[in-house]
């Protein structure tokens, strides 16, 4: 079946009234409001709800206020919920298909205001010649964008939508429109959606210097820690902090990585300011995780403890609240404002091009495959008998490798450097997993002795030795799962495309 069209935009000097003006002499309909509204879309700062084919929008008028999910490719409802405030979580509204959708999207994110739009907002019902409701049309007449005009089909009438939107195109000479107001007012504010993703993507040339090429990735990095600096230090949501923390790591990774590139003098000194923003970050860090596992911690226990383990929360809480406000303190200190910009400005110096250096294509392969052997070293050499470190140990060597894989991934064939990635990806897995139960088994025991000193009841002292004790056998199971993983890993084919790629140029 052919999709219709249903929505389009009106001529840049054809005003709401003036247009139903002309509709009144071809078909028969009824305005049955006229209100000025004002709609505000959300998402969150990484765009999970437009990634998601959604669109969010609140419209608030003198008589109703309600919040809209719409498919953002048909422009059909997918929910609509009456309310007057927005929270900023979606665990916080009310129950309902509205919640479902943005919960199993959004998930930890805060739902945060993209842009707001005034407009005129007429409704009309299009009656046939018996007077029946056939087709509901509403006019939105902007300020400063295109207006506009959506068809709202009604069941049982699909004929009569096909019948208008034809009319609409072939007599008033209407073009039809896939572009969403979203998308419209961001352009005129020159944003764009998904202006900010997470995820690693640097165009560099092959053969750029290497010195040249690792100032550019070190130039996304950065940005990427001031984009979620604000959003850290007020706590928005805790991805804020995680995407901070993510490019800081893959900073240092990078800097360890061009030891041969960078000057030594320039090296020394970051290095050193980017281990102490790991150092700040990782308590609130470990804390908003604890708190984002809370819910699973409960479930994890018999249900006749559920209740015991409640004053663990507000504990956790207190903790991450004195935490974050220690570290937006040393996020707005001088110390760190000054080793930023000075970090910004070396990046802003342009590279000496002196000498003869390694093309970054060149450094990628050496770097890769050096890391790569190792990765093969450390986990060929873990027994069962070996330490936690050990597998801690590999897990730190397995993140350089995947950064480096990350940041030069347009370098290789994109069916083989994904292959690699994702079995690293799984591999890491367990290693992370053994690693984060080991890390919340040990917190929660010292937690636990904390609580016990404030007086908290003895049955929960009782439950969170029952959730310790979870962790541990979660730990146990990652710990024996390890050998299995890593034999997947580096199994003889991804040994052959890891050499194809990188043993025989580096």
């Amino acid at each position: 079946m052919t999709t219709i069209p249903l929505h389009f935009e009106l001529p840049k000097n054809l005003t709401a009234k003036k247009f139903l003006a002309q509709l009144s002499k071809k078909i028969d309909f009824q305005i049955t409001t006229q209100q000025h509204t004002i709609t505000t879309f959300y998402d969150s700062f990484d765009w999970r709800l437009y990634n998601a084919d959604m669109i969010c929008e609140f419209s608030h008028s003198q008589t109703s206020s309600n919040l809209k999910l719409i498919d953002r490719n048909s422009g059909e409802l997918i929910a609509l919920q009456e309310m007057q405030d927005i929270p900023s979580f979606s665990g916080r509204f009310p129950k309902g298909p509205l919640k479902t959708s943005l919960e199993s999207q959004l998930e930890m994110r805060a739902l945060l205001p993209l842009t707001q739009i005034p407009s005129e907002v007429y409704r009309v019902n299009v009656f046939n010649k018996d007077q029946k409701i056939i087709l509901r049309l509403q006019v939105d007449e902007y300020e400063s964008l295109t207006n506009r005009i959506h068809l709202q089909p009604l069941k049982g009438y699909g004929k009569a939508a096909q019948k208008i939107s034809t009319l609409l195109q072939q007599s008033l000479a209407l073009k039809p429109t896939r572009c969403t107001v979203l998308n419209a007012a961001l352009k005129q504010q020159r944003r764009k959606p998904e202006d900010y993703s997470s995820k690693v993507v640097i165009k560099l040339k092959p053969d750029m210097r290497a010195d040249k090429a690792s100032k550019v990735i070190f130039r996304h990095l950065l940005q990427a820690m001031q984009v979620n600096e604000a959003g850290t230090i007020a706590d928005t949501d805790t991805e804020f902090l995680h995407d901070f923390r993510v490019a800081v790591r893959r900073t240092r990774a990078c800097l360890n990585q061009m030891k041969n590139i960078l000057p030594s003098s320039v090296i020394m000194k970051h290095s050193a300011f980017f281990a102490w923003l790991g150092q700040i970050t990782g308590p609130t860090r470990d804390l908003d995780v604890y708190l984002l596992n809370y819910d699973g911690y409960k479930a994890a226990i018999p249900l006749s403890l559920r209740e015991d383990i409640t004053p663990l929360y507000p504990f956790l809480k207190e903790k991450q609240v004195h935490a974050q406000k220690e570290l937006a303190e040393k996020l707005q200190s001088s110390k760190y404002h000054k080793q930023l910009t000075a970090w910004e400005q070396y990046l802003k110096k342009p590279i000496e091009e002196k000498g003869k250096k390694l093309t970054i294509k060149q450094q990628a392969d050496q770097r890769i495959w050096k890391v790569y052997k190792r990765v093969l070293k450390e986990g060929e050499a873990i027994k069962e008998s070996s330490p936690a470190e050990a597998l801690h140990d590999l897990r730190k060597t397995c993140k350089k490798l995947r950064y480096l894989m990350e940041f030069f991934q347009s370098f290789y064939p994109e069916a083989d450097i994904k292959t690699l990635i994702k079995a690293l990806k799984n591999f890491q897995l367990v290693l992370g997993d053994f690693q984060d139960y080991e890390i919340q088994e040990i917190q929660l025991k010292k937690f636990s002795v904390e609580m016990m000193e404030n007086n908290v009841s003895a049955n929960t002292f009782l439950a969170m030795g029952v959730l310790v004790q979870y962790l541990d056998t979660k730990k146990n199971k990652a710990r024996n799962d390890f050998a299995a993983q890593f034999a997947v890993f580096e199994q003889p084919k991804n040994q052959a495309i890891f050499k194809y790629l990188f043993a025989h140029k580096a």
